[in-house]
């Protein structure tokens, strides 16, 4: 499964870690957790694929909770979202993100995204341009085949014994983001400060990181030194100031 698949497993885990005003809400048609930090600026966290809130950011709550409303959502399918026929779509989780938010009557939102989560947000701010003050973004893709050859290669087969949520992860990301999803071309049409974030050693290549930033009318690029995919969990202590810096410039 592709390394990301394996970071994801691993952060799961920490769940539950943080107390957190605990939520649900019914988004089209299905049920969606949510969890809601501090007061302030919204800031919304979106979390790596097969990941959760607190897996992904269970370094971050505190510090961007400080001066911050965080909402942090877990999409469907994933962390206590209870899953729906179907197949995960980064369109759909960003209709279903789109749609919560606007039942919170949350607007001009502050995003951080990780993985998954950081597609999901450029989706967003395609989409929905004014839903979007600012955007932050770390391993993120436009080319499903921009990962390192061996992860791909990973996915190109069923896993023995996966489970169904493992399966539809492996279908999404071997062809996903789709051209009406997210392209290059798409992402020309952002016109909010975007911060665009890398492990130099990441699983998403430094390559498309770089198409990536050079897309956006108004990115700032950030490589992390010696870093793999989890840069929220591994580098809190320059991820967490440096991306509060970047929201409240």
């Amino acid at each position: 499964m592709k390394l990301r698949s394996a970071i994801v497993a691993g952060l799961i885990g920490f769940g539950g870690a943080i107390a957190a005003r605990a939520n649900w809400a019914t988004v089209n048609g299905h049920r969606l957790y949510y969890e809601r930090h501090g007061a302030g600026q919204p800031l919304v966290l979106l979390h790596g694929g097969g990941n959760s809130i607190a897996g992904s950011f269970r370094h971050q709550i505190a510090d961007f909770s400080a001066a911050h409303e965080v909402i942090g959502i877990e999409q469907v399918g994933q962390g206590h979202s209870p899953d729906v026929p179907g197949p995960l779509t980064y369109g759909g989780m960003a209709e279903d993100t789109a749609s919560l938010l606007r039942q919170l009557n949350v607007t001009h939102a502050d995003i951080v995204g990780w993985s998954d989560g950081g597609i999901i947000g450029l989706v967003l701010a395609v989409r929905y341009p004014d839903l979007v003050r600012r955007l932050v973004v770390s391993g993120a893709n436009v080319d499903p085949l921009s990962t390192d050859p061996a992860s791909a290669r990973d996915l190109e087969h069923p896993q023995p014994g996966a489970s169904p949520l493992d399966e539809k992860l492996r279908v999404l990301w071997l062809d996903s983001p789709k051209p009406t999803e997210l392209t290059f071309d798409l992402l020309h049409r952002i016109k909010i400060p975007v911060l665009v974030m890398s492990g130099d050693r990441d699983a998403i290549t430094l390559d498309e990181t770089i198409k990536i930033y050079r897309a956006l009318p108004h990115a700032e690029l950030w490589v992390l030194p010696n870093t793999g995919h989890a840069t929220f969990n591994t580098r809190p202590d320059w991820v967490n100031p440096r991306v509060l810096e970047f929201l409240d410039q």
